[in-house]
């Protein structure tokens, strides 16, 4: 099995570096790699302690960043030096000037000499893994320089390759973890069907975020007057299958509603494919100079960053991706408590399958079903009375999980 995970990663990297001759992302990924050992060496400073945190993408980053920001304010560790590394482009180019984060580096292809040299450099005090990602390769180094290794706001399933009979190798990634945090109690079940006990259910870090936006100071008179006593739903995320169920409504809703989408996309052909599908009075964000005028209806969002912050806006929240690989972040949504909509892509989200439970997530296949779920929730307020107090509970359960760890690092005596 190790022969043939090299084979296969060094064939996924063959193909990213084929793919950089046309690929944009594909191009910042293969650019990151070059001379990273001495690029590496310029940036470490010696004799000082180093915590290594490695997040997939800008997803995990987001679950990460609020134990990244607590090691960096509390006295006990705020003196350690943070270097935080992605392996897609897609977090390493948003985040690459991070403040909290000392250095920000793309990670190296997973091989045993990158891995070997990577920590020989780095020389981390301990390492955090975030959610997914398990590269054979640096945990094994990791596991033989006997540095500790967590995974922290993990979520496992049946059906991943870790709990079939011929998972063995891959679960001997999920072994080497010094201890692992886990999101739920079927993830804890599903562990120790592989006698892996060194784990706790502290839930997802990620609330802990979503409730620090929230409480944000954030000031938008433009928005806060194109919404006022209005109907707002706000899109986050969206793609093009959900584009269309939504064009049909927003084209065929009367004056009481306005609409704010914020495409996953933002570039500007992605954009016009939105405009093509609107019959109603829009414009861009980025064209708004003053005022809004009485006719618009809707606003489409062609910058990024303002996502989370928008749902503080809303009375109904429809998160996009449920049409293709799955849905967005409804933690950012849910934090504000108000009903959630997305498309039928959702049973591999944890989040998503409770809030459907407590019956404050709907799930739509159809423009029809949109439309009757949004009519019956403007039109009954007793029903999002009580949705929002269920999300309210839920979410005040699901936090603290960043100070968990915290707690637990420094009692195993990682500082």
């Amino acid at each position: 099995m190790l022969l043939i995970y090299i084979i296969g990663t060094r064939l996924y990297f063959l193909a990213i570096r084929i793919a950089s001759a046309f690929n944009l992302k594909a191009k910042l990924l293969i650019k990151g790699q070059k001379k990273w050992k001495s690029n590496l060496k310029d940036l470490i400073i010696p004799n000082e302690n180093y915590i290594w945190i490695h997040c997939a993408s800008l997803g995990e980053f987001e679950q990460g960043r609020p134990l990244i920001e607590k090691l960096k304010s509390e006295p006990l560790t705020q003196t350690y030096k943070i270097i935080l590394t992605f392996f897609s482009p897609s977090g390493y180019e948003v985040r690459r000037n991070y403040d909290h984060a000392d250095i920000v580096f793309y990670l190296p292809f997973d091989k045993r000499k990158n891995a070997q040299e990577f920590l020989n450099i780095v020389n981390p005090l301990f390492a955090i893994f975030v959610k997914y990602e398990f590269w054979y390769f640096y945990l094994s180094a990791l596991k033989s320089k006997n540095i500790s290794s967590y995974l922290i706001s993990a979520i496992f399933r049946d059906k991943q390759i870790f709990f079939k009979s011929y998972g063995k190798f891959f679960l001997k990634s999920i072994k080497s973890f010094t201890h692992i945090f886990v999101q739920d109690q079927n993830s804890l079940r599903l562990l120790d069907t592989k006698k892996i006990t060194n784990c706790d259910v502290c839930g997802d870090t990620r609330t802990d975020r979503v409730l620090e936006i929230a409480k944000e100071d954030y000031k938008n008179d433009i928005l806060k007057k194109f919404t006022k006593n209005k109907n707002t739903i706000v899109c986050g995320s969206t793609w093009p299958e959900d584009e269309k169920l939504i064009s049909k409504f927003v084209n065929n809703s009367n004056d009481t509603y306005r609409f704010i989408i914020a495409p996953h996309e933002i570039d500007d052909k992605h954009i016009t494919l939105i405009e093509k599908q609107l019959s109603c009075n829009y414009i861009r964000y980025s064209e708004i100079t003053s005022e809004i005028s009485g006719e618009v209806k809707l606003i489409i969002i062609d910058s990024i960053g303002l996502l989370s912050k928008l749902y503080r806006f809303g009375q109904i929240a429809y998160i996009g991706g449920g049409f293709g690989k799955g849905i967005h972040n409804i933690l950012e949504a849910a934090v504000y408590k108000i009903p959630i909509i997305f498309g039928p892509n959702y049973k591999k989200f944890k989040e998503a399958n409770d809030l459907i439970k407590i019956e404050s997530a709907f799930c739509v296949k159809t423009t029809a079903a949109l439309i009757c779920i949004i009519n019956r929730l403007v039109s009954d307020f007793d029903m999002v009375v009580e949705i929002r107090k269920a999300i309210n509970g839920y979410i005040n359960q699901s936090s603290g999980s960043t100070q968990y760890i915290f707690n637990k690092l420094h009692n195993i005596g990682e500082f």
